[in-house]
């Protein structure tokens, strides 16, 4: 069938499904876009659309693949089985097989919807349609993995999503991926099944910021992050070599965080004669043995890891590396972090760490009880991790004092007194915190 055709046919079985297409879902289908964004309100009708025209191209082309990657195996799912229900509601045609994953048809066509895991994604090849569902959550690197996979096949590639920040490869397509991207951009206002009435209340529900992205398109800074300020400390060059660790003199430090199913994730970087922590370097990788990352992780470096992996960290010390315990309280890591963020004492260089960028953008306190009791949401959180294991012990004898120069002092001038009644509570933590009673110095490992 010609690509027209195929339109019309996409139109008739939306149609035939009770399922009257947009002006915009017209657009999408007779398209033909090679790389498509669709940035869409909720409950827009995006999944639908896109849904109908890949189980329409399997039916009328033969030997069609068609791929679904989600943010998780259970997201995926939601897509494929909505395809599978449209697929029976037209009676099952040229079925061939059917599993929980995969649809395969008698002219050879499948469909296959896939987990968020780089390992098992990269047995794909010649894809013919790739479809992205809630883009914004899926991970740079997956995202990186799966593009080849169209290589050969000259492939289509459809993202869809509502925003989730401007952090991610999501957002950086939209905003910086210029003609490569045809883009659709749907709000609540343009969906005709959206009510003013809901929407009224839902902006009183979420708020104005977590409204304006659900159902206005609109990327958002996330409300709640712990590393509101994390962006600042981007450089595009080193210092001049006279600093210790700016020509590679000083000595390497690094901070570990193990995982298998979650990332392993690692930074490293060097100390500076000003005590500045200059980032130079990040490893981050999914379902991969721990002689897979030694072959990623510089030798010359002094490393602090997460005390829980024992096994680990005496592998990597038998294999050669210099490996300490890090100090392993959340709320000592992250204060540790903000300090060094606060001071100017942090810098990642850019282009080098981009993960632990992508989860600073991403990690956030809990909500309702959660953030009373300053508890991060435990996600997005695993190069963040070797970055307190990292500056929480190397700082832990000096967390309490503060070096103020004629600058810091100015500043320190235009403060409210509730800021500095805090920064003084916060002083005298740390000063008992690095007393010798080993009732406080157990909370550090």
């Amino acid at each position: 069938m010609s690509n027209n055709e195929i339109h019309d046919t996409t139109v008739r079985v939306m149609n035939t499904l009770g399922l009257t297409p947009d002006p915009w879902q017209i657009d999408v289908i007779t398209g033909d876009h090679k790389r498509l964004l669709l940035n869409c309100s909720r409950q827009a009708g995006k999944t639908s659309v896109v849904a109908i025209m890949g189980l329409v191209e399997a039916l009328t082309r033969p030997m069609t693949r068609i791929l679904l990657l989600s943010r998780s195996l259970r997201q995926s799912r939601e897509m494929f089985r909505l395809m599978t229900y449209y697929h029976q509601r037209l009676g099952s045609l040229s079925l061939e097989r059917q599993t929980c994953e995969e649809l395969e048809l008698k002219n050879e066509s499948r469909i296959v919807c896939m987990p968020c895991r780089e390992d098992t994604i990269r047995g794909f090849a010649h894809v013919d349609l790739l479809v992205i569902d809630e883009a914004a959550r899926v991970p740079d690197d997956l995202y990186r993995t799966v593009r080849p996979m169209m290589a050969v096949s000259d492939g289509r590639l459809i993202a869809l999503s509502t925003p989730f920040g401007k952090r991610g490869w999501f957002h950086d397509a939209w905003a910086r991926g210029g003609d490569d991207w045809a883009r659709i951009q749907i709000t609540a206002e343009q969906c005709p099944r959206i009510t003013p009435k809901f929407l009224d209340q839902e902006r009183r529900a979420l708020g104005e910021s977590w409204f304006r992205q659900e159902y206005f398109c609109s990327f958002e800074t996330v409300e709640g992050v712990v590393y509101p300020d994390f962006a600042r400390c981007v450089v595009p060059y080193l210092p001049s070599p006279s600093g210790r660790g700016a020509g590679g003199e000083g000595e390497l430090v690094g901070g570990i965080d193990f995982g298998f199913r979650n990332p392993f994730a690692a930074v490293w970087g060097f100390l500076d004669n000003d005590d500045v922590l200059w980032l130079t370097g990040e490893h981050y990788a999914r379902q991969r043995p721990l002689s897979y990352h030694v072959q990623h992780l510089p030798r010359k470096c002094t490393w602090y890891a997460d005390p829980s992996g024992a096994n680990e960290i005496s592998e990597l010390i038998l294999g050669g590396f210099v490996v300490r315990r890090g100090i392993n309280d959340r709320r000592t890591g992250i204060a540790a972090v903000s300090a060094r963020l606060e001071d100017g004492r942090l810098k990642v260089l850019e282009g080098r760490c981009p993960n632990l960028l992508m989860e600073a953008g991403m990690y956030r306190w809990g909500e309702s009880e959660d953030r009373r009791a300053e508890v991060p949401v435990d996600e997005h959180n695993h190069a963040l991790a070797a970055l307190r294991y990292l500056i929480a012990t190397t700082d832990r004898h000096s967390l309490g004092r503060r070096r103020i120069d004629a600058a810091a002092h100015a500043k320190e001038m235009h403060k409210t007194p509730e800021q500095l009644a805090e920064e003084e509570r916060n002083r005298r933590y740390w000063e008992m915190a690095e007393s010798d009673d080993p009732r406080i110095w157990g909370v550090f490992g």
